[in-house]
């Protein structure tokens, strides 16, 4: 091979990693949402059209609990997986917008062991006896291979992954360490070049800024969507989301359902004891919702003494039993000065709805669950009922 051919073929790899890093780039700039940019980031380092590790996992510092912890692991859970997995990008011809497409238009975590090995996954930051919070600390990228593994025999994260080479490096915005990003090849056995790491580092600085933007959005989203009173999504954040499921219902087949909370005699409280003891309600109440509502649900304070809570992939029957838990939960709880109430206790009626057995739109699902509300006010109170 001349000179020449060597500078030409030089300039064809510096044109690729480019052309893939401006890809990766613009793709991180396409959302705010998190879960979604660590998905771009690690598939961005496991597909062929990115680096083309076999797995991926990606680590965020929680300053509130001084730990670094698990987010999202992407990667096979065996060599006959992977193959498979592999073969079937191919097949389809899936390129890097496609996977990144798939899974926005899921709007699912991704169901693997592996990933679910890795959100277990958390280290003490005063702990600097492992890889992971070494990494955190220092800020420095580390390679650990077939020569420098025995000084981390004992070291819990190589003993989790099960791997003999692992690149580690540091996520950084402004200057601050805001997590650790982890690959590897253990299915292919390929070793990591010098080449890989370069270009491995120069995505995990993209990475890093994304991961800081997301985490600013998400706080002006939470700040001025949430109820002041009760730190509950707003009403008109809960339009918009409920909006945003019944659409992901549609796309995935799947049921939403929807629970309307009505406080029963709220007014009697509020007369007899004054509106800061029924601020106090108000915010006990929405303590006990957020404490037992699942992770994807959205629970919100839809207007004065009611409360909705959207219920993703949750079929009518399904919603029913967690309404019933969540009324009973409230009945048993003691309130401050609850027996000026009419049965002596303060309790809540449910309305529930489901879309689409119920409904079709958005309008008529939110009148569904209030017609069922209205039902369990007039039979009696401290009552769920559901549509027939």
């Amino acid at each position: 091979m001349t000179e020449i051919d060597k500078i030409k073929q030089e300039l064809d790899r510096a044109r690729a990693e480019m052309s893939m890093l401006y890809e990766i780039s613009n793709a991180m700039r396409t959302t705010l949402k998190l879960d979604e940019v660590l998905y771009i980031i690690l598939t961005a380092v496991t597909a062929h059209a990115g680096l083309g590790f076999n797995r991926a996992m990606l680590f965020l510092i929680n300053e509130k609990e001084n730990i670094i912890e698990g987010k999202m692991g992407i990667g096979p859970d065996t060599g006959e997986e992977a193959n498979r997995i592999w073969r079937n990008i191919e097949d389809q011809k899936m390129d890097f917008d496609d996977l990144t497409n798939a899974y926005r238009a899921s709007g699912k975590m991704i169901d693997s062991e592996f990933n679910r090995i890795v959100r277990r996954i958390k280290f003490n930051l005063s702990d600097t006896e492992n890889l992971l919070t070494m990494a955190a600390k220092d800020g420095m990228p580390l390679h650990v291979n077939q020569d420098t593994i025995e000084r981390y025999n004992h070291d819990p994260l190589l003993k989790i992954l099960n791997t003999n080479e692992l690149a580690i490096v540091p996520l950084k915005a402004k200057d601050k360490i805001n997590g650790v990003i982890l690959a590897d090849n253990k299915f292919t056995g390929k070793p990591i070049t010098n080449e890989d790491l370069r270009i491995f580092i120069m995505l995990s600085n993209q990475a890093g800024l994304a991961i800081e933007n997301s985490h600013l959005y998400e706080q002006t989203v939470i700040l001025s969507n949430t109820d002041a009173l009760t730190g509950l999504w707003n009403h008109g954040y809960f339009q918009l989301m409920l909006q945003e499921e019944i659409d992901r219902s549609k796309a995935l087949n799947m049921p939403l359902s929807l629970m309307l909370i009505d406080i029963d005699h709220f007014k009697n409280y509020n007369d007899h004891l004054g509106h800061q003891k029924g601020d106090y309600i108000l915010t006990e109440i929405s303590k006990l919702l957020l404490g037992y509502s699942r992770k994807m649900d959205y629970v919100c304070r839809y207007g004065g003494e009611e409360f909705a809570v959207i219920l993703p992939q949750t079929n009518k029957d399904g919603a029913y039993l967690i309404a019933e838990r969540l009324r009973e939960l409230i009945d048993q709880h003691k309130f401050a000065e609850e027996q000026i109430q009419p049965t002596n206790k303060l309790t809540v009626s449910i309305g529930l709805s489901c879309f689409p057995t119920d409904a079709a739109t958005k309008s008529e699902l939110i009148l569904a669950a209030d017609k069922a509300l209205y039902e369990a006010k007039n039979s009696g109170r401290n009552k769920t009922c559901k549509t027939p």
